[in-house]
């Protein structure tokens, strides 16, 4: 194990509930990285996604993959408590399998192209080397004390960015 919960803490600005990586087992600097997620049954969105029939919404993988990518990015960062990685895009999702309680998820991250604020990253999650999940994912830094942008923004506005 290269991190555990604790060294990821310390580099992702995620806590729980809402922290989807447990642990980073393979890393390539500025090439690829690879995640597990434990999917417990004590996971709160179990509650209502869905009552006796448990599955992990696809989107919360999505968002794992995206953390674990995210992790591999701000290592680079060399400020990166002053910033935050933001969704751009979600391209070519597909959902192959459902991820249930006791599931191991292996998240593969692949940076696919970097700039300094942009990054498109392609992500590959797996259960005991079945495909569940797939998505391309694009993000952009942000400075982290920069204002919000509200509804009234026009389009071409770029959230986050000074």
């Amino acid at each position: 194990m290269i991190l555990d919960a604790i060294g990821i803490q310390k580099i992702l600005p995620h806590r729980y509930p809402f922290l989807l990586v447990d642990s980073i087992v393979e890393m390539e600097r500025l090439k690829r990285i690879v995640g597990l997620k434990n999917v417990s049954i004590n996971e709160s969105y179990f509650q209502g996604h869905f009552p006796g029939k448990p599955v992990m919404p696809g989107v919360l993988i999505i968002e794992g993959m995206a953390q674990t990518g995210g992790l591999l990015l701000l290592l680079e960062i060399p400020d990166r408590e002053k910033k935050l990685l933001y969704f751009a895009a979600v391209d070519e999702a597909r959902f192959r399998r459902p991820v249930v309680p006791g599931d191991q998820l292996r998240m593969e991250v692949t940076v696919l192209k970097w700039r300094v604020k942009f990054c498109k990253l392609h992500g590959v999650a797996t259960v005991n080397g079945e495909l569940a999940a797939e998505a391309t994912l694009k993000c952009m830094l942000v400075d982290r004390d920069a204002p919000v942008v509200t509804s009234d923004a026009t389009a071409d506005t770029t959230v986050g960015v000074k």
